[in-house]
Order: C-alpha cells, then sequence, then structure tokens
C-alpha cells in the first residue's frame, strides 16, 4: 500500500489514513493524528453518553477500543443509545458491549473495535499496561476509585476519566497524573505541567475549604454518591420515593462539611432522584463530545486539558469547570 511522504517518529500514515482523516489533519496536524492511530483505549460501562463518546473518538481515527459490559441488551438501553436499535433491544441477547463493537465497526473500519469480558475493577493492575486511557462509567465511587488507582501504580502514564449523565446534569473527572503539553504565546510556545489529584483525593477534599462559587452540581452529585453507596444501591438505582431520605443525607452531609445547606438546593436534588438511571439525550451528546475532546487532547498533546471536573446542568445551560484540590493542598 501506498505511503504518505511525510515520516514523524520514524513511522508514517498510510495514504488510506491520510486521505481518510485528511480535515482533522489539517486541524491538528499529522503528528496528532499518528499519536491517535497508536492509541489504545478502553471503556468500562456503556450507556448513552459513552454511545456518544466511543462515536467520537472511533471517527477521530484512535487505533484500537476495547469495551467491557457484560449487562444484556434490554428496552431501556435504547432511551438515550443511538448503537442500539429496536430490534436488537427485543431479539439480539447479545451483551451491551457486543452490540456496540458491532455498530461501533461500522463507523471506522480502520480502528479496532473489541469486547473484553469480565468487571474491570476485578482485572490485576498489569491487564490496564495495555492501554493509555481507560474511562470509567455506570460503576460505584468504590470501583471508580479502585480503578484510578491501578492506573496510577502502573510505570507508564494511563489517562483517567470518570463520566456520568443523570437526566439533566452531567459529570467528568479527569486524572492525567502529571501532564506537559505546550501551549502557544505571543512571544512564542511555553511547555505547561499540570498536577493532577486522584479521585479519591478529590472527592475527600473538605467542602468548606472549597470555593463559594462551586457549583451546586458537583455537591449534589457527592450526595447522592454517598446515599446510593450507604444504600448498596447501583449507580443512579434510585426514585422519587428516595427523596426524603436523600434530603437527610444532604443535611448530615452538610453539617459534617460545615456547609450551608442552600449550597445543595432540594429542586435540583429533586429533580436528580427522579431522574432514576434516566439519560437526557442532548447531555449525553455534550458530554459524550466534551470527553472525546479531552481524550484527543490528552493523547495528542493538543490543547489545554480539563483539570480535573467538568460539570452540566441544563438549568444554567452552561459546562463549568471545578479544579477540586487534594485535601491537603486546600
Amino acid at each position: 500500500m501506498s505511503r504518505l511522504r511525510i515520516a514523524m517518529d520514524g513511522e508514517e500514515l498510510t495514504a488510506q489514513q491520510t486521505a481518510l482523516y485528511d480535515r482533522q489533519i489539517r486541524v491538528w496536524g499529522v503528528d496528532a493524528q499518528k499519536r491517535l492511530s497508536k492509541a489504545n483505549v478502553l471503556v468500562s460501562g456503556l450507556n448513552g453518553t459513552i454511545a456518544e463518546f466511543c462515536k467520537n473518538i472511533v471517527l477521530a481515527g484512535v487505533g484500537s477500543l476495547t469495551l467491557m459490559d457484560d449487562r444484556l441488551v434490554t428496552k431501556d438501553a435504547i432511551h438515550a443509545n443511538f448503537l442500539i436499535t429496536p430490534e436488537e433491544a427485543k431479539h439480539s441477547g447479545s451483551s451491551l458491549a457486543e452490540v456496540y463493537c458491532n455498530s461501533l465497526k461500522e463507523f471506522n473500519p480502520m480502528v479496532h473495535v473489541s469486547v473484553e469480558k469480565g468487571d474491570l475493577h476485578q482485572f490485576a493492575g498489569v491487564f490496564l499496561d495495555k492501554f493509555d486511557v481507560v474511562v470509567i462509567s455506570c460503576c460505584s465511587p468504590k470501583d471508580k476509585i479502585l480503578i484510578n488507582n491501578k492506573c496510577r501504580e502502573r510505570q507508564k502514564r494511563i489517562a483517567f476519566y470518570t463520566v456520568e449523565c443523570r437526566d439533566s446534569c452531567g459529570e467528568i473527572f479527569v486524572d492525567l497524573q502529571s501532564y506537559a503539553y505546550p501551549k502557544k504565546k505571543s512571544d512564542g510556545t511555553d511547555e505547561c505541567h499540570l498536577e493532577y489529584s486522584s479521585l479519591e483525593e478529590a472527592i475527600s477534599t473538605s467542602w468548606r475549604s472549597l470555593p463559594s462559587k462551586t457549583t451546586k452540581t458537583f455537591f449534589a452529585m457527592r450526595v447522592l454518591e454517598h446515599f446510593e453507596s450507604l444504600q448498596n444501591r447501583k449507580p443512579c438505582q434510585i426514585s422519587g420515593s428516595d427523596l426524603p431520605h436523600v434530603l437527610e443525607m444532604r443535611k448530615n452531609l452538610c453539617e459534617a462539611q460545615g456547609l450551608n445547606e442552600f449550597h445543595i438546593p432540594e429542586l435540583l436534588l429533586n429533580r436528580l432522584v427522579a431522574a432514576g438511571a434516566r439519560e437526557h439525550p442532548p447531555v449525553c451528546a455534550i458530554l459524550g463530545g466534551i470527553l472525546g475532546q479531552e481524550v484527543i487532547k490528552a493523547i495528542s498533546g493538543k490543547g489545554e486539558p480539563i483539570k480535573n471536573f467538568f460539570h452540566f446542568n441544563t438549568a444554567d445551560g452552561k459546562g463549568i469547570i471545578e479544579d477540586i484540590p487534594p485535601a491537603s493542598v486546600c
């Protein structure tokens, strides 16, 4: 097969890759595209937001995408999920990962999409060495922390992300550990360095030490996580009947953290509790788009990444970045 004549880092893009990715190469350059084409991404926990994310990175030309989610496809799964057809939801008998895999292969045959069975939190850390990026959804904070810490223990840097969509609100967490990227200035280019908190450090930070303008969505997410953990619920396994107990949890947490309850409005909690596991498709598109953009930044080295939370709330109509440092730094 003929090859692009521009060689970088001792390797070349094929003519087929150059033709397929021509537009984005014009945006971020050949070197960035080559990094994408060599990157291996692992995604565990599949939903509408993750479907949007997977579509974006597959179209961008990531090297490989491995999917993990053994749950069977159901009718409920198609509400915010364009990768599952109604026919598959009724008759496939396949896992979410298998259905996603078959659909995503059609988006870009040059990306290797595969399925890995099992629960990621039960895998040994060495399993993660195959990947450059790990994206987690649909699991408990305990499991997210466990997987994040395993990523941090590996010799190579593994970019770690979590994403959750609760109806009209959503949250992304980013941990790039120690990360450097070039930043253009009027007099040239400087190398910027960022040091990230782990998820465990970030969500353990004292609320009273955070700025008063910290988004209310951050606190609401923590309240719901605490409630689900104490009740041994799966993520988003919640309903309107739980609201009184969730409000009691808010009161107890705010008292313990020295935070006024008005920072977590009852109206916001009511909306999130009533939504249960339902995702709002437009919010899925926004979160999946932002997450895809952030993963591409981390792989390609192009652009300033989020540090370390991104929140979106349709009531505000905007996305907010929150840098939540470890408790010892506050």
